[in-house]
C-alpha cells in the first residue's frame, strides 16, 4: 500500500541509482539477479545460478525468461531456458550453450562471475506438464534443446515419476551432453525413466540426426504410439521433423524451436522502404531480411528476446503495408496491427510505430 502511494512522488530510476549502492539487486520495481553459482555443465555450456531479488515473480518448469548484460556500452538481452524446479530458497537456474558469433552467450559462459548482477524479466512460455501428469510421454531434445526439457524432467522425478517418461536427447559429441551423468543415475534408479542419448558425431557408432527409421527402432512403429504425448525441443529444423513424423500417430504433440526453421522462399527479395513513425526515419531494406535483422544492421535496436518468435519482446505495431511471417508463411495486410519483428519480413514499403 505504501508503494502504490508512493509511486506517483518517486522517479523508479532515481530510487534504484542510489538504493543500489547499499545493495545493487534492490530496486524499485526492476526484477535483479546476483549470480550465486556458476559450474561447468558440458564442454561448450556453464550453469548459472541465480538469486533474483523480490521483483521475481517465479516460474514454472519449461518456460523460458529474458536475461541481459552490458556489453560494450550496450545492454543485449536474450532467452534462456529454466533448468532446474522452483526451489524454497528462492534460486534459479539457466544453462547456457556458448553459440559461435553469440555475443550474450560468450559473456555469460565466459565473462560473467558470482557476485555479478544481471537484469532479467518475467518467466513466460507454454510448454509444460498439466497439474498431474499420467500415461506415457516422450522427451525429444537436440542441442541446447534439452535445458527447458531438463526441468520437465527433474519436475517429474521430484513428483516420484508419476508418468512414464522417454527422453530421447541428440548431441553432436559425449563431450557437449549436458546433464548427463544425473540423467543417467536418474535412468538407473527409476524403472519408468528411459535415457537414449544420441551421438551424430561418435567416432565409433554415430547416430543419424532424427528420422522415422531411427525413431521406430527406439519406440516401434509410429502408427502404434496412439496415446503418447510429446515434447521437443531443438533447432527448427529438427523440431520440424519431429512435428512431420509423429504429430499424425500421437495423442498431443508440444514443441518450441531455439533457432527458425527453414524460412520461406524469398528468391524475389527487393529493396523496400521501412518508414518508422514516432522517430521519423526512414530506411532502405531488403524484403528478404527479418524486420529486427534488418533495422539491427541501420543501428535500430528494438526490444527483442528470443529471436525466435516466442517471448514476444520485439512486438510492434504495424501500421501499414504487407508483411509475411517467415516460418509460416502467413501474410499480414491489416493496418494497425501487431507483428513480430524477428520473424517477420516487409514485402511492401510498411510502416512500423517505431
Amino acid at each position: 500500500m505504501l508503494r502504490r502511494l508512493a509511486k506517483p512522488l518517486v522517479d523508479p530510476a532515481v530510487f534504484d541509482f542510489w538504493l543500489g549502492h547499499l545493495n545493487r539487486t534492490w530496486t524499485w520495481e526492476r526484477p535483479l539477479a546476483r549470480v550465486v553459482e556458476r559450474r561447468d555443465e558440458s564442454s561448450d555450456a556453464v550453469t548459472l545460478v541465480l538469486k533474483p531479488n523480490r521483483h521475481w515473480r517465479g516460474f514454472r518448469p519449461g518456460q523460458h525468461l529474458n536475461i541481459g548484460a552490458e556489453i560494450k556500452g550496450r545492454l543485449v538481452t536474450r532467452s534462456y531456458s529454466l533448468t532446474d524446479i522452483p526451489r524454497r530458497d528462492g534460486r534459479i537456474a539457466i544453462t547456457v550453450k556458448r553459440v559461435a558469433g553469440g555475443l550474450l552467450s560468450k559473456h555469460l559462459c565466459e565473462q560473467v562471475q558470482i557476485g555479478d548482477v544481471l537484469p532479467l524479466d518475467q518467466a513466460y512460455g507454454e510448454m509444460g506438464l498439466p497439474a498431474k501428469p499420467q500415461g506415457d510421454w516422450l522427451f525429444l531434445a537436440a542441442g541446447s534443446g534439452i535445458t527447458p526439457l531438463m526441468g520437465l524432467t527433474r519436475a517429474l522425478a521430484a513428483d516420484g515419476m508419476p508418468a512414464s517418461l522417454t527422453l530421447i536427447y541428440w548431441a553432436q559429441t559425449a563431450e557437449q551432453l549436458c546433464f548427463a551423468e544425473e540423467l543417467q543415475a536418474l535412468a538407473a534408479r527409476e524403472p519408468r525413466f528411459k535415457l537414449h542419448l544420441q551421438l551424430t558425431q561418435d567416432p565409433t557408432a554415430p547416430a543419424t540426426r532424427i528420422g522415422e527409421a531411427q525413431l521406430e527402432a527406439l519406440l516401434g512403429p509410429l502408427t502404434q504410439l496412439g496415446a503418447l504425448q510429446v515434447l521437443g525441443c531443438g533447432p527448427g529444423g529438427f523440431v520440424e521433423t519431429a512435428r512431420q513424423l509423429l504429430r499424425p500417430h500421437v495423442q498431443s504433440f508440444q514443441a518450441e524451436a531455439f533457432s527458425p526453421a527453414a524460412p520461406i522462399n524469398v528468391d524475389n527479395a527487393h529493396q523496400v522502404t521501412l518508414q518508422l513513425r514516432r522517430s521519423g526515419r526512414s530506411l532502405t531494406i531488403s524484403s528478404g531480411d527479418s524486420l529486427l535483422s534488418a533495422l539491427e544492421a541501420q543501428g535500430v535496436r528494438p526490444p527483442s528476446g528470443c529471436r525466435m518468435g516466442i517471448c514476444h519482446s520485439c512486438v510492434c505495431t504495424k501500421h501499414e503495408g504487407l508483411a509475411q511471417n517467415i516460418d509460416t508463411g502467413e501474410r499480414d495486410h491489416e493496418p494497425n496491427s501487431a507483428l513480430r519483428l524477428c520473424v517477420s519480413r516487409a514485402c511492401s514499403d510498411i510502416s512500423l510505430d517505431l
